[in-house]
Parts: structure tokens; C-alpha cells; sequence
């Protein structure tokens, strides 16, 4: 990627993109973009500081790309979006959003690749903490903000611009984009349904895994035991085989602590997250860490400062004795490790999810509605709304209300109340002192706003 390039992002404000668009313009690359989501007038503050930043905006109708760019665009776009026709009536390259990431992360001499259905943000943030505590000045590229990086001057963290020759990136396998990465490290955090059929995702994790120096693969993970045969295999897990193997785990009020043991040696490590997951998130950060040369025990004093994620169990605030938690749970295996962590602590959870979409619905809808009437407790409460849409051609003959049927039928106390507006309302109605209130979904910026109005409403009510 030459400095003196000039580049147009097509959803410039999407979770992959904006870090991206970031990093290329840190380097010296000129930068435009338009965005949908401006021009509906959602999430305002985001594209005010993507502006502040340089970084020129325009309506996404084709006026913003011109002559001497490259289109930045998913490969899901369709030719008809007037960016991509423009960008074709001019004969201008295209590249997705994985190819140009992927061209900076294969030309870093160490690249850590950070691959699974979940956690991989969570894994990237971390590896990525560990390394600027340990003044190795990374690259991060990751999917969602990293508070530790955050401020007023950067609230949209979601990249961290270093040194380019340490650089750390979630990779996806949902587009099978991760086949495009030559990582040096690989991490794979666990392999569950979410895009694809399991047997894609074995040889897609597979690969990626068997062309790293060293991968990380999850022990303890069921359907990651193809990929433990390798010989450039590093286990973690909670498992006796892991060879960075956590014990004694403890939730906590506030976090969770357990040990870490490796090479003979035990380390006490504390969390400010919740969850067994997140400990399990640890264990594959610190010996992703190690394949680097950084010593167990800075990697575990480094995350006990770790701040998380937002929308990771990030906790908005609590009101009149009950707490708002926003989280990205949005497929089986994340609201199991959601609900998982709810279960961790006493006292009643009133969740709320939105579908990502129709589309989603169809692929994984009956083992969505399994995980969560598995992990609702008696006294827990689910508002389902309709899936989130921002139109297209998307068949939409399977909703919200098939997915609350199941749930109802595997046991959970489930509700569907197609307006979001109308389940913030009864969420607060039949909310008491002790209660969780969970906002739980995925692509739309707005379910963060979504939860401190709750919030707004519960400090309000008498």
C-alpha cells in the first residue's frame, strides 16, 4: 500500500471499516468515505469525528468518488449502490475491506491474526494491550472500540496505529476473507455455527492455522480438536492438555479472577470482566503473547488493567437500583457465554435482543433459540423485537416471531414486541432494585443509544 494512494470507503462508518480507514490515513493514504447510516442521520457523533479527523465525507450517491481512486467496499455491495456504479463508470480498482487489511497485515513481519465464531475482538484487544504495555508500539485492527484506547479526542478506538511491522488484526471467516492472511501467529479462539456450515469452518480455521509459525488454538473447545494435531500448536483452555492452562476460576463483582500455569510456573490473574469466557479469552491472549517472546507474567499484570471492549458486558450504569449492560451477543455461542456470565451472579436478567437479520434468523435461528432457553434462569424475561433491516432485497419471510415460538418451547420466558421503543418501555415497567436489564444484537450503533435512554427512563421513574 503506497503512502501517496488514494482512497474511497463505502460504509466508511461500518465496525470493520472505520479502524481500516484509520490506519490507511494514518500512513499518508488520502481518505473519503459516505456511509448510509449518515445519511438517515444515525450516529451523528461517530461521523462528526471521523470529519474532525481529515477524513472528507458525502452522501452515499456517488458524488464522493472521483478519478485516481480505490473503492473501498464489502464484497456483499451490490453494483447498483450509485458508490460502486460510479466507481465503475470511472474503470477505478476495488478492493474489499479484507484484501486491504490483509495486504498490510501480510507485509508486517509479525502478524497476529486473531480468527473464531467468538471472542476474537475481545482476544484482539487484549494481545493488542499486552503489546503497547510491553512497548512493542502495535498496529491494531480490530472490530470494535478497545476503552483502553479511548478518550475524548479518540471515543472511536477501534484502531490503534503503531509500528507496521507488529500488527494484530481480527480476521473473518463468516465471507471467507481469512484465507487471505499469512499470519506469523495464529489464534483461533473456537469454532462454532454462525455463517457457514462446521465443516467450512474446519478447513478455513484449519488453514489458517497450518500456515502460522505458531498457532493458538482453544483446548477445551470441541470442535477446534482437528486443528490440536498441528505441530506448531500452542493449547490454552481450562483443560489438563493446554499448555497455557487456567484453574481456580472465581466470578467476582466486578471481573473474575483464576490461575495461569505454564512451564511450571503459576501466575494469579484478575480480570475487570466477567465471565469464564473472558478468562478463557485471557489464556489465548497471554500465549499469543508468549509466541512473541512476552513473559507470561507482564502479559498477566498488563491484563489486569485491561478495560474491555464496548459492547462487550460493558456496563452502562445503574438507575434506581437496576443496571444497564449493553453486549454484542448475537449468535449461539456468544449468548451462551452472555447468559453464562449472568448466571455467574445473583439477581433477576430482563433481556433484550435485536436479530442482526432475516438472513441470520434462517441460517441459525433454532440454535440461537436452544442457547437461550438453555441459559435463562426462572425468573429471566426475553423481549424480542423485529430483526434490524436497512433494506435491500433480503427475504424476510422468517422473523422474530418464529425464533420467540422456539424459545417459548424449549422452556425460556420469551416475548416477541416487534418495536424496540415498545420493549424499552416494559422492560423499565416490570424492571425491581437487583434486576439486569441486558441489550443484546449486533450491527446497528443505535442499540448503545437504545440502552442509555433505559437507563434515562429508570433514573426518571418515581
Amino acid at each position: 500500500m503506497a503512502e501517496n494512494k488514494s482512497y474511497f470507503f463505502c460504509g466508511i462508518g461500518g465496525s470493520g471499516m472505520l479502524p481500516l480507514a484509520m490506519i490507511v490515513a494514518a500512513r499518508g493514504a488520502a481518505v473519503a468515505g459516505s456511509d448510509r447510516s449518515r445519511d438517515q442521520g444515525r450516529s451523528a457523533d461517530k461521523f462528526h469525528w471521523i470529519e474532525s479527523r481529515g477524513i472528507a465525507l458525502f452522501p452515499q450517491d456517488g458524488s464522493g468518488v472521483a478519478a485516481g481512486q480505490t473503492l473501498v467496499a464489502s464484497a456483499a455491495v451490490e453494483d447498483s449502490v450509485p458508490d460502486v456504479a460510479a466507481a465503475n463508470r470511472l474503470g477505478l480498482p476495488r478492493l474489499t475491506r479484507a484484501e486491504l487489511n490483509a495486504a498490510m497485515f501480510n507485509e508486517a513481519g509479525r502478524a497476529v491474526g486473531v480468527g473464531g465464531t467468538s471472542g476474537k475482538s475481545t482476544v484482539t484487544g487484549m494481545i493488542g494491550w499486552i503489546l503497547d504495555r510491553a512497548g512493542a508500539n502495535p498496529t491494531v485492527m480490530n472490530g470494535a472500540v478497545m476503552r483502553n484506547f479511548a478518550d475524548d479526542q479518540t471515543p472511536f478506538a477501534s484502531a490503534l496505529v503503531g509500528d507496521p511491522a507488529t500488527y494484530v488484526s481480527e480476521v473473518d471467516e463468516s465471507d471467507g476473507s481469512i484465507a487471505l492472511y499469512q499470519p506469523d501467529v495464529a489464534v483461533v479462539t473456537n469454532i462454532s455455527l454462525d455463517h457457514k456450515s462446521l465443516a467450512e469452518l474446519h478447513r478455513l480455521f484449519g488453514d489458517f492455522a497450518a500456515k502460522a509459525r505458531v498457532a493458538v488454538v482453544n483446548a477445551d473447545d470441541p470442535e477446534s480438536a482437528p486443528l490440536l494435531a498441528g505441530g506448531n500448536v500452542l493449547r490454552f483452555g481450562f483443560s489438563e492438555s493446554a499448555a497455557m492452562r487456567g484453574s481456580d476460576f472465581e466470578a467476582l463483582p466486578d471481573g473474575c479472577r483464576f490461575k495461569v500455569h505454564f512451564a511450571g510456573d503459576t501466575h494469579a490473574a484478575v480480570l475487570r470482566m466477567p465471565g469464564r469466557h473472558n478468562a478463557a479469552n485471557a489464556l489465548a491472549a497471554i500465549a499469543a503473547a508468549r509466541a512473541l517472546n512476552i513473559p507470561v507474567a507482564r502479559s498477566v499484570e498488563a491484563l489486569a488493567d485491561f478495560a474491555g471492549l464496548a459492547r462487550r458486558y460493558e456496563v452502562l450504569g445503574q438507575a434506581n437500583g437496576v443496571t444497564v449492560i449493553d453486549d454484542f451477543a448475537h449468535n449461539p455461542d456468544k449468548v451462551a457465554a452472555t447468559l453464562a456470565a449472568v448466571a455467574e451472579l445473583p439477581g433477576r436478567a430482563l433481556l433484550f435482543f435485536q436479530p442482526h437479520g432475516y438472513g441470520p434468523l434462517r441460517q441459525m435461528g433454532r440454535e440461537l433459540a436452544a442457547s437461550f432457553a438453555r441459559g435463562m434462569r426462572p425468573g429471566d424475561r426475553l423481549f424480542v423485537c423485529d430483526p434490524v433491516y436497512f433494506g435491500g432485497t433480503v427475504d424476510r419471510s422468517m422473523g422474530s416471531e418464529t425464533l420467540v415460538a422456539d424459545i417459548v418451547a424449549g422452556g425460556g420466558d420469551a416475548v416477541h414486541v416487534p418495536v424496540r421503543a415498545d420493549c424499552g418501555t416494559t422492560m423499565v415497567q416490570e424492571s425491581a432494585p437487583g434486576d439486569r436489564i441486558l441489550i443484546l444484537g449486533a450491527r446497528d450503533d443505535t442499540l448503545t443509544e437504545f440502552g442509555r435512554e433505559l437507563l434515562e427512563k429508570l433514573a426518571s421513574r418515581a
